[in-house]
């Protein structure tokens, strides 16, 4: 993606943000935090539970909501467009519907968008999937499955399903256990999974599962409850992902090829209502241990490491949305050693669904509730 051009297509914006003279653009509030003020700007409002974003080269903004909509925002109001035609049907229901979406790494080229979702078959039983169509102009044109999970349940919960791609353009996509516990543990589902793909959803060949008979070959790493959060370590390229934990044992993980996260049989979660331990406990040597636990649980969803020029003391520093917590959350590190923890707008805008630094170094934010935001934090 290239860092002039979307600039270019976004100064306007910006200055008119800035000003307050944007359509619908207004500054909801100045917040002192640890290392730096901040200016929380309202860009855009009316999003329908929108779930991700992601950002197009010549500035413009693109957005998921998760009824099965996808908008186009464009500079200098950010005003939504209308739904774009060619998004695939989604079953939304409870946590299902039209969830994450990415560029391709050669976007310039190809205009490949990516689109992770929720799909129900004439069963009723729905699964996640992970699709590719080509932006043109104002449509998403020849879209088409890559990878269809084959977990397919009746449960509305636990679909995952963020998206990313790695520095040799690899495709990793995050896979909840879809309510039903013991698949996370199962090889031959792809139920509480991360699994690894080729753009074209064909397998790598040095996936770790790929030459055993027991075992799906997308699978890159498992036991894991439902992951949200996503992020590549622009240091050493490595994949951070955390995930929800039921009441408590919310994680932050490194993903290790093979390894095992321990969902449902290691966990610092417990039962709903009694609040009795699930598993046999929270440590094994056979498991990876988490970096970050939250007890209770904050309800992570969304995830970027900051590396941009306007927050300099934030560099390199995680930050995850919290849904039930209702935070923007800070977490300071030395290499994969988390060393505190600040919570930021908590209970100033919501539910916040997905956390983004974009090519101009600004944050932004979008929350999920049915008069969803986007918006965007810069420095005073």
């Amino acid at each position: 993606m290239d860092r002039r051009g979307f600039l270019a297509g976004l100064a306007a914006g910006v200055a008119l943000v800035r000003s307050g003279a944007a359509v619908g653009a207004r500054t909801v509030s100045v917040v002192a935090t640890e290392r730096h003020r901040l200016r929380l700007v309202e860009l855009a409002r009316g999003l329908e539970h929108p779930w991700a974003l992601a950002f197009l080269p010549d500035g413009r903004l693109l957005v998921t909501e998760r009824p099965g909509r996808l908008r186009l925002l464009e500079p200098p109001d950010l005003r939504p467009s209308p739904p774009l035609p060619g998004v695939p049907e989604v079953w939304a229901r409870g946590q299902g519907g039209l969830l994450d979406v990415a560029l391709d790494p050669d976007f310039a080229r190809n205009r490949l968008v990516y689109l992770s979702y929720a799909a129900a078959g004439a069963d009723g039983r729905a699964g996640t999937r992970v699709g590719r169509g080509v932006l043109d102009g104002g449509r998403l044109r020849d879209f088409a499955p890559v990878f269809v999970a084959n977990a397919r349940t009746t449960t509305a919960r636990h679909f995952g399903c963020r998206l990313l791609f790695d520095r040799a353009g690899r495709l990793f996509a995050t896979l909840g256990d879809r309510g039903h516990r013991a698949l996370a543990q199962d090889l031959a589902s792809h139920a509480g999974k991360v699994v690894r793909l080729w753009p074209d959803g064909s397998v790598p060949a040095d996936n770790p599962f790929v030459d055993r008979r027991d075992a799906a070959p997308e699978i890159y790493t498992y036991g894991h409850r439902n992951p949200q959060g996503m992020a590549l370590e622009p240091g050493t390229g490595e994949v951070w992902i955390h995930e929800h934990g039921p009441q408590g044992g919310d994680e932050v993980n490194v993903l290790l090829p093979g390894a095992n996260y321990g969902w449902p049989v290691i966990t610092h979660g417990r039962e709903y209502g009694t609040g009795a331990p699930i598993g046999e406990g929270t440590r094994r040597p056979d498991v990876v241990d988490p970096l970050r636990v939250w007890i209770p649980s904050i309800a992570p969803s969304g995830m970027a490491f900051y590396d941009g020029p306007l927050f300099p003391a934030w560099r390199g520093d995680l930050l995850v949305g919290a849904l039930r917590a209702r935070t923007l959350v800070r977490l300071p590190r030395r290499g994969r050693t988390l060393v505190g923890e600040e919570r930021m707008l908590t209970g100033t805008i919501g539910r916040i669904r997905d956390v983004r630094v974009g090519l101009d170094g600004a944050v932004y934010l979008l929350t999920d509730h049915r008069d969803g935001g986007l918006y965007r934090l810069e420095p005073v």
